[in-house]
């Protein structure tokens, strides 16, 4: 099955800024309208620095097809940092979900001698080779998100920290019940696919964050990162447990579903976190109006930075605000909690489910 994923300069500290936006830390810029109905981070204008204009570059981009919410801002995502600098060309080819049909395109890429490659693969194991080509020709690949197995396939990884999703949720949950002295809770867990290594990672985190509490997952159900299967997961265990005390569900997207369920079963007795960032979520989570309460990040955004460690490492840059030369060969985005509290902070880079 394809794997499907239900999230100024760069700053250190566990995360990049994408789009010139956010990572471990969120600017209190006016957030723009426009920027948070496209899903792309808003753009401000390239300055000093790692921004000053430098070599023209083509930036090839390669990613599945926008069949989800968080896909189709990572596309988004990308553009728009490309459209901040006069110095870059970007070249993307044609999203698709087929493993050739993206291996040909990225061969088109390759032949056509761009200064490097950012590629989100639809499966690292079976676009491996032809990153290795890529690399081999010369030209750095950028991986995103979905690892090459291969270290020789890429020149830098930038993604998001899938077990942190667990942790931060778990976090929220544990100390939520605590604070609310809720013993023995009921916890539920909606996953997305869970045979993917990426769901697993988020489970395990869930788990070792709540054991923190003395809290264990009651139940949990797989959603296949889809409205559809939210709906009907999310029904069947809302009949299965006449009461709850808190939900994790991995994926906003597929949590349009499991919100529906849960108003159509008129349940409201628990509390919900969700998962990646979007903007639907956050809407429902500032309007503080239904069960969902906060959401952890996976956020799109990290196309954009991907797209800016692009033309550095082209351009034969380092990160201006780290000592080294060269960019960092692996890049972790933190998972960020997103609460009422925050939630206007954080609005403009969400992703439309």
């Amino acid at each position: 099955m394809t794997e499907r994923v239900a999230r100024r300069g760069f700053l250190v500290g566990g995360a990049v800024i994408g789009a010139g936006a956010l990572v471990t830390a969120c600017t209190g810029n006016t957030p723009a309208p426009e920027a948070a109905a496209s899903g792309a981070a808003p753009a401000p204008a390239a300055t000093g620095g790692n921004d000053a204009p430098g070599d023209k570059v083509v930036i090839g981009f390669s990613a599945p097809a926008a069949d989800h919410g968080w896909i189709a801002a990572i596309a988004k995502n990308a553009e728009a940092a490309a459209k901040q600098y006069t110095d870059v060309e970007f070249k993307p080819v044609e999203p698709t979900n087929d493993i050739n049909a993206q291996i040909s395109a990225v061969e088109s890429l390759i032949a056509a001698k761009v200064a490097a490659l950012v590629i989100l693969p639809n499966d690292g194991q079976q676009l491996n080779q032809i990153a290795r080509q890529a690399s081999d020709a010369g030209i750095p690949v950028i991986n995103l998100d979905r690892v090459f197995p291969d270290k020789l396939s890429y020149r830098t990884w930038i993604g998001g920290d899938n077990y942190g999703m667990g942790v931060a949720a778990g976090h929220y949950i544990g100390k939520t019940l605590k604070d609310k002295g809720v013993a023995d809770p009921v916890i539920l867990e909606i996953q997305g696919i869970a045979t993917l290594p990426l769901t697993q990672d988020r489970s395990k985190g869930f788990e070792d964050a709540l054991k923190t509490y003395g809290f264990t997952v009651t139940a949990k159900q797989d959603a296949q990162f889809t409205v559809e299967s939210g709906t009907k997961v999310t029904s069947n265990l809302l009949q299965a447990h006449k009461k709850i005390d808190a939900i994790w569900n991995h994926d906003d997207d597929q949590g349009i579903g499991v919100l529906a369920a849960v108003k159509e079963a008129g349940r409201s007795e628990f509390f919900m976190v969700g998962g990646a960032g979007s903007a639907n979520a956050m809407r429902e989570i500032q309007a503080d109006s239904g069960v969902l309460k906060a959401t952890v990040t996976y956020s799109p955004t990290m196309a954009a930075s991907a797209v800016k460690l692009a033309r550095l490492i082209a351009q034969g840059k380092g990160m201006s605000d780290l000592l080294e030369n060269q960019v960092p060969q692996s890049i972790t985005l933190a998972s960020e909690t997103i609460t009422k509290d925050n939630v206007a902070k954080y609005l403009p880079l969400g992703f439309e489910s």
